[in-house]
């Protein structure tokens, strides 16, 4: 299998066409899927398979990362340009030497 771009992924999403009332409601639904993951991480130590995904660490982390995708759609954010400058700012800051280089 092949990995999974960010862009991708944004692209995908954004291709949905997913109705956003607002963007008040992208928060909401943020701090709700930031909260199933919380409780997944407490009450849900066991890893997900195909037969159990549903509540798990993995099906929350997905939750989160595509809504927080939605939301950077809705601002028209790249956020595949923005990570390496993202992470070149954790670099300096916790004296990281590691290079951030995907290609």
């Amino acid at each position: 299998m092949q990995g999974i771009t960010i862009r991708y992924l944004q692209e995908y999403i954004k291709g949905k066409n997913i109705e956003i009332p607002n963007k008040e409601f992208l928060l909401s639904k943020l701090a709700e899927e930031v909260d199933e993951l919380t409780k997944a991480i407490s009450n849900n130590p066991n890893r997900a398979t195909l037969e159990s995904f549903k509540g798990t660490v993995e099906e929350e982390l997905c939750d989160v990362i595509s809504v927080c995708l939605i939301i950077a759609n809705s601002y028209n954010i790249d956020v595949e340009k923005w990570i390496p400058i993202k992470e070149e700012i954790h670099n300096v800051k916790w004296k990281n030497d590691v290079l951030f280089n995907p290609r």
